[in-house]
């Protein structure tokens, strides 16, 4: 019964929200950049960072995690609104990280390894917003992995959290998994989540001894590091928006429904996360076993990117 009132009262919220973004012109127009053609509502995942404050102060999460959350989601809203520099927004990441860091006590832990994890959970947190380019992707891919994460007995003690944030996913996803969405996340969703499960990433690292359960983000992972790696060599900026990740040449060059995507993205995700299970389960999980099934994925995703990039180039020639 508390879970079916959390989700009606985030119904609430989201809605509420909606009457507050139509007042005050929060929209997100098109451009050439966009993998939308239409005008729609901005900062629906304004919900995410909500959700955790109610997590709060239902005693589900600590205050660190909450603050990080809450700090990064602010900041991206004010820029969602009226775009800030990179410092307030860079500051912002550096303390959420260091409190995320704080709470999972790992200031104890080895100094070299601190900046490798926080290069790396800064990076997560930045790919993660740049992955947020089509209707359903973001949402689907997070709850996909709010339940792995759910699904494994060392987090046990974080399930009310866990339930919340899937909560207020399905809320988000319930009007954005659409093919023509009524809101999308924002950089105040998607960042705020990255945070999030960045968090659980680590935690669960950490607690199972586990640097396999990487993989858990491989699909995002694969198709952002390879995008940048891309974009690198044909010397662009690869700060600034663009249409050169895998799913956006599907879903616009290519035609493919937006959700018919963001559901492929999701779906390999959990088949994967369920042979990370599985394995780990059955002792056959090494980090050896989870480089080699890493590098077969990444071929795989280079072969299908040439593919379709072919088949790009062959459409626009007939053009």
């Amino acid at each position: 019964m508390i879970y079916i009132a959390l989700f009606f009262l985030l119904m609430g919220v989201e809605l509420f929200y909606f009457k507050v973004a139509d007042k005050y012109n929060i929209i997100d127009k098109p451009n050439s950049r966009s993998s939308h053609t239409s005008i729609t509502l901005r900062g629906g995942g304004i919900i995410f960072p909500i959700a955790i404050i109610i997590a709060f102060f239902r005693g589900y999460v600590s205050w660190e995690l909450t603050v990080a959350v809450v700090l990064v989601g602010l900041i991206s809203f004010i820029d969602d609104i009226r775009p800030l520099s990179q410092l307030p927004r860079f500051a912002a990441h550096v303390v959420a990280v260091l409190l995320v860091f704080y709470d999972l006590d790992l200031f104890s832990e080895a100094i070299w390894l601190l900046p490798i994890v926080f290069i790396l959970m800064i990076g997560w947190v930045n790919a993660f917003n740049f992955m947020d380019g089509i209707n359903g992707i973001t949402v689907l891919y997070a709850l996909i992995a709010i339940i792995s994460f759910a699904y494994l007995p060392l987090n046990e003690t974080s399930l009310p959290l866990l339930i919340t944030m899937g909560l207020s996913c399905v809320v988000f996803g319930i009007f954005n998994v659409r093919r023509k969405a009524k809101t999308f996340a924002g950089d105040v969703g998607s960042i705020s989540m990255a945070l999030f499960l960045g968090y659980f990433m680590i935690k669960t690292i950490v607690e199972s001894d586990q640097l396999a359960y990487i993989l858990f983000f491989s699909v995002y992972g694969i198709d952002a590091v390879v995008t940048i790696i891309s974009r690198l060599i044909k010397k662009e900026n690869i700060f600034q928006p663009h249409r050169s990740h895998l799913y956006q040449y599907l879903a616009n060059e290519m035609g493919y429904s937006h959700v018919a995507v963001a559901i492929f993205y999701a779906g390999l995700q959990l088949v994967i996360n369920a042979i990370v299970i599985y394995s780990d389960a059955s002792d056959s999980l090494s980090l050896y076993s989870a480089g080699g099934f890493l590098l077969m994925m990444t071929l795989v995703y280079l072969g299908v990117r040439t593919f379709v990039l072919r088949q790009v180039q062959l459409k626009e020639s007939r053009v």
